[in-house]
């Protein structure tokens, strides 16, 4: 079983049904196109000396470019590495050596980014180079050329079943990113536990614009192919444009972050747009506050609250149909193949109503964090994934997120740790110590604010403009305020939940 060949299969069964719109390109691709182009990157792939288990770097723009070659690596038996756009070169550079990776394709818009990593030699295992649109720099290859010169014959499987398929980087409380390991029969689950769960059809129509670096969006891309449904594939999200999509792709269901739904929200105009297609749409990432999902409800749409994580390849829990209102506020039950628990902290379960940490189980958990057995054995024991969010089960085994137990706050749909923000300010000389938090964003959700305790002449400018070139924009600090001391328990951690009390009164636009 290799995830590559579901879409041999489904183009067996369906070459003439459209596989994919690229949306920015203009071009429509049938099942028999789409795999006729992922044999063409298996065997470009393997023409540049790239085999089973070998690392495929993808720092892509969503395009039918990613989808190709990430179909075309899992045939080939390779492991893809799907990469955060948004990172600055020393994030990338970590996450390229710690992966080892050997080949990268990455998007125009990049050149100059990639040009600093391979500069720095041999602080990357990277060999070949593949820019995809434009002009490569000498030593580059041109994707085009690459995979027009190679084969379509069919792959044989290079890999199957335990074998792993892909590596995703998540950050981590450590200040350094993990990298979650899904192999082809955990992402078969996730799919086949999505796909139970979920109404999809045959012919469907998915909306796409999250990046496909992030297992909420790669994941519905997968499922549509098990499903033989059709992927409309933004480049990048636009409220505007999406209403538009909508109404002239006749889409049935997609899946946005609350702050898309909010820009979209404020750009609908239902004289424009025929939204009688849409059946459903999830939101993930962040709560979704209850006044969203009545006002979509109000337009004769439903959202479907989903919770998941990139260690579950997506799916963990999901409210649908009638409950979605009934139970405003929760994200529903457990996914078909899975299982969710929520336990106190001596590991019992917490009766309904009580606060705990939320558990998930299923055959679609992670394989582990890559080169890091500790952490594997510290989040999965017994079968069961500790989350590190905090929830509580209703008598009916609804669950509700209602914080999390992990420092981590969400910036626009991504995930940002303190541990790695604070890890930059204390590099900083006149930076004594610091602690970050999230503070209420209007148009984020949560923003970063630092506190911090000065050991020279530095300003909050200062400190922000620190940090510039260090951390990806939706990272960097918005907020700075100086005091003489970090609040911290006996053993030294810093009590978070101390300065969320301190700056609960600020809010951002």
């Amino acid at each position: 079983m290799n995830i590559g060949h579901f879409l041999t299969k489904r183009a067996n069964r369906e070459p003439r049904t459209e596989a994919i719109f690229d949306v920015a390109t203009d071009r429509r691709f049938t099942y028999a196109e789409l795999d006729h182009r992922s044999n063409k990157a298996a065997h470009a792939l393997a023409g540049s000396g790239v085999g089973p288990g070998d690392r495929v770097g993808l720092l892509l723009m969503n395009g039918v470019e990613f989808v190709e070659t990430f179909f075309g690596a899992a045939k080939l038996g390779a492991v893809n590495v799907p990469l955060n756009t948004r990172l600055v070169a020393d994030e990338l550079e970590f996450i390229l050596k710690d992966s080892g990776t050997t080949l990268l394709l990455f998007s125009e818009e990049y050149g100059e980014l990639c040009a600093e990593l391979a500069s720095r030699g041999d602080k990357t295992d990277v060999g070949t180079w593949v820019q995809v649109g434009g002009t490569p720099a000498d030593g580059v290859i041109n994707y085009d050329e690459w995979v027009g010169a190679a084969d379509n014959a069919a792959v044989p499987a290079g890999s199957s079943d335990d074998d792993h398929v892909f590596i995703m980087y998540t950050s981590g409380t450590t200040g350094l990113p993990k990298g979650v390991i899904h192999s082809h029969n955990t992402v078969m689950w996730s799919i086949l536990t999505g796909t139970a769960t979920l109404d999809f059809r045959l012919q469907d129509r998915f909306l796409n614009s999250l990046p496909l670096f992030h297992v909420g969006a790669l994941n519905p891309v997968l499922s549509n192919v098990y499903a033989g449904g059709t992927t409309v594939l933004m480049r990048a999200f636009d409220p505007t444009e999406s209403w538009r999509l909508i109404s002239e792709e006749k889409i049935n269901s997609t899946l946005m972050v609350p702050a898309m739904l909010q820009f979209m929200q404020a750009t609908y105009n239902p004289e424009a747009y025929d939204l009688t297609s849409l059946r459903w749409v999830l939101s993930g990432a962040a709560p979704v506050p209850v006044s969203l999902i009545e006002a979509y409800a109000a337009m004769g749409v439903e959202i479907h609250q989903v919770y998941g994580l990139t260690e579950t390849c997506g799916p963990g829990c999901v409210i649908i149909g009638d409950d979605a209102m009934s139970k405003v506020g929760s994200t529903g039950r457990a996914f078909f193949h899975g299982g969710v628990r929520v336990v106190r902290e001596d590991g019992t379960d917490c009766d309904p109503g009580e606060s705990g940490e939320v558990l998930l189980s299923g055959p679609n958990i992670m394989v582990g964090y890559w080169n890091r057995p500790e952490a594997t054995s510290e989040s999965i024991i017994d079968g069961w994934l500790y989350t590190g969010d905090a929830g509580v089960l209703d008598e009916d085994g609804f669950l509700t997120i209602v914080d999390r137990i992990k420092d981590m706050l969400i910036s626009g749909g991504e995930n940002v740790y303190p541990a790695e923000l604070e890890n930059v300010l204390l590099s900083n000389d006149s930076i004594a110590d610091a602690g970050v938090i999230g503070v209420p964003s209007q148009k984020w959700g949560e923003s970063p604010l630092a506190v911090v305790v000065k050991s020279g002449e530095i300003s909050a400018e200062d400190v922000i403009a620190f940090c510039d070139g260090k951390l990806a924009p939706y990272k960097r600090i918005k907020v700075v305020e100086f005091v003489d001391v970090i609040p911290r328990n006996p053993s030294g951690k810093i009590l978070k939940r101390v300065l969320r009390e301190q700056y609960e009164a600020i809010e951002l636009d």
